[in-house]
């Protein structure tokens, strides 16, 4: 396929099998497609595609600078310092993409043996194809993970957590302010029955679905909802609460809850319409923090940040790693390390949207990078 071609949405299996489902029984939710275009068994984006690097549809900080996941395994390693150093842990990375970054987490983290003797490694992945691939990079490591298809798969002990870039996936519900009330944003399909489109739901959400009250939003006011994001940020504190640890969660997103439509999708590193061609583009929404701190806190866990992903790298350390790395190289070489810095780090680029998390069990000490200036 031609490039140009790529850029033509075209008619997906999926999209078939939706259009048949909408006409037969009503509009979908926003997050049942999301479910359905992204991780269906046998169509969904993550589960058929390539998704990850320059030749895929995007790319993630690991992918752009190592010394992201360099950053990432120290800060672990001291993690594991602040619970005791306990002898057995589990070392937990939700949506591992193709182990780049868990590549450069156990390479940092051999500063300390002991972590790395201690460590229980699980990726919580239902791909098979990226599995794979997590399987081949680790191996290259001397890692043996071990795999789980949902956080709750992972057996009991002292965790230690990493999702970059896991939530914003999670499937969202979308409410639209109509006239004087709200409705919720569903997916139908278009007047000659041949496309997915926008609709809305014919009556108001049920009472336990909490919004901003109607009369202090404009219309066409939108607000957004991720429960499954929500409910894992939950799931993780009452595990933390339980057994120790902490999660750090680094994705693009919001310090705080408010209005705005942030669904998208991204085919071949551009925009892409997000109700085109299902299972081809990945599709994603900004992650509400207030809303993840909200449920972890409920749980009985401590919530540390948000805050933007460049001021939490150079807390870390990473003006100072960069000039190491630089140490020694070409003019050319060093560069290239300099622009993945800046990439991953200044506000304009990855550096202010994205945003970085710590949920911890109670009683740790203040998280290295979180504590206050």
């Amino acid at each position: 396929m031609s490039a140009a071609a790529a850029d033509v949405p075209e008619k997906t299996p999926l999209e078939e099998r939706l259009i048949s489902l909408i006409k037969a029984n009503g509009p979908i939710s926003i997050a049942d497609f999301m479910s359905d275009a992204l991780g269906h068994p046998h169509e969904g984006y993550y589960m058929t595609g390539a998704p990850i690097g320059a030749d895929g549809d995007f790319t993630t900080a690991p992918e752009v600078s190592q010394i992201f996941g360099e950053l990432i395994g120290l800060w672990l390693v001291q993690s594991w310092i602040d619970m005791g150093e306990p002898a057995q842990f589990n070392l937990v990375e939700l949506g591992p993409g193709r182990g780049v970054l868990m590549a450069d987490i156990l390479r940092a983290a051999r500063v300390r043996p002991g972590f790395i003797k201690a460590a229980d490694l699980w990726l919580v992945e239902t791909s098979g194809r990226l599995r794979h691939e997590q399987q081949q990079r680790l191996k290259a490591v001397g890692a043996k993970p071990l795999w789980a298809d949902e956080f709750g798969d992972v057996p009991e002990a002292p965790h230690l957590i990493v999702a970059n870039e896991l939530f914003d996936c999670l499937p969202i519900q979308q409410f639209e302010r109509l006239k004087s009330s709200w409705r919720e944003r569903l997916v139908g399909v278009s007047e000659d029955g041949a496309s997915l489109a926008f609709t809305h739901a014919k009556t108001p959400p049920l009472p336990e679905i909490i919004l901003p009250p109607a009369e202090q939003t404009e219309e066409g006011a939108i607000f957004e909802i991720c429960a499954p994001g929500e409910t894992l940020a939950g799931e993780i504190a009452v595990s933390l609460v339980e057994h120790g640890g902490r999660a750090l969660i680094l994705d693009y997103g919001h310090l705080s809850s408010g209005l705005g439509d942030t669904l998208q999708a991204v085919r071949r590193h551009k925009y892409w319409p997000v109700l085109a061609s299902p299972g081809k583009a990945d599709i994603t929404a900004h992650v509400d923090f207030e809303a993840l701190a909200r449920a972890a806190i409920a749980a009985g866990a401590a919530a540390w940040g948000p805050l933007q992903q460049g001021v939490f790298l150079e807390r870390l350390g990473l003006s100072a790693r960069l000039e190491k790395l630089c140490e020694g190289k070409s003019a050319m070489e060093a560069e290239t390390l300099r622009l993945g810095a800046r990439r991953i780090s200044e506000p304009e680029q990855m550096g202010e949207v994205f945003k970085a998390m710590c949920l911890s069990a109670p009683g740790l000490p203040p998280p290295a990078g979180f504590e206050a200036p």
